[in-house]
């Protein structure tokens, strides 16, 4: 019985000790943790959406309350008044945030392109691609099972007649469906009146034009009318340089001219028309 009891005993005085150590080592060798962190965490909106060019809200928080310089304006989605939040926490200068909207690259819906395979696998654009590479007969085109609809916060996206179409007044430009489709037709654009190629098959014209009556043919009609040199194309797919673009004395000259109308004006304050 008593070595039973000398057992226990000393079991309880070895976990004390323990204890005690462990108490004060955690005091020693605590890392203190920048008391800005929490309230600027406490501004963010907490999309996580990594938009910021951050791993998540806390990464951008912490990189603010440590990294000199890092700018107060990344937020997206929390728009002016997050920066202005930021920067009186931060004691720095006002920074206005460039609004951003999400844009398809891509107009081959029902009616410019076809299908050519019955896909009745599970309801996921990444699946397919990993299946048939594209379920429709343009390799590069938008799939229609709704990979980025279904990660936007918003409710900004939409699958009609078999494309993704985005609601710019609802979109926040948080980045998320960017992301989420693997055919990586969709990018963030700066919130202002410009010209979108609506198109991202890079095949040469001929096969372009039997895969999508909407897509871009390499015909470099829009290079050649741009007065300000702001289109060239490249793999057989027009890109526009958009720091160029106010240099045109004809705006939206591109789009007009646009052989297969795969070059449009938008008006991120309605829609592409």
């Amino acid at each position: 019985m008593n070595e039973i009891l000398t057992a226990v005993i000393s079991v309880v005085i070895i976990g004390a000790i323990c204890a005690v150590v462990l108490a004060v080592a955690s005091k020693i060798m605590a890392v203190k943790e920048n008391e800005k962190i929490p309230e600027i965490r406490e501004c963010l909106p907490g999309a996580n959406c990594g938009a910021c060019g951050f791993a998540g809200c806390d990464g951008y928080a912490k990189a603010l309350a440590e990294t000199e310089g890092t700018a107060t304006n990344l937020c997206v989605p929390g728009g002016d008044s997050v920066s202005r939040k930021l920067s009186e926490i931060l004691g720095v200068e006002f920074e206005d945030v460039v609004e951003q909207v999400a844009v398809v690259h891509c107009a081959g819906d029902c009616e410019y392109t076809q299908d050519k395979v019955e896909y009745s696998g599970i309801e996921s654009c990444a699946a397919a691609k990993l299946i048939f590479g594209s379920k429709g007969e343009c390799p590069y085109g938008c799939m229609g099972l709704g990979d980025c609809a279904k990660v936007c916060p918003n409710d900004a996206i939409c699958i009609n007649n078999g494309i993704a179409h985005i609601d710019s007044r609802s979109c926040v430009g948080c980045g998320l469906c960017v992301k989420a489709c693997p055919n990586h037709l969709i990018s963030l654009m700066a919130d202002v009146e410009r010209v979108v190629v609506t198109c991202s098959n890079k095949d040469k014209g001929a096969v372009t034009r039997k895969a999508c009556k909407n897509g871009c043919i390499g015909c470099k009609k829009c290079e050649k009318v741009c007065t300000a040199g702001a289109i060239k194309v490249t793999d057989n797919l027009a890109v526009i340089d958009y720091s160029k673009c106010p240099e045109c004395d004809d705006f939206g000259i591109c789009a007009r001219e646009c052989t297969t109308g795969s070059i449009k004006i938008s008006n991120f304050t309605n829609a592409t028309r």
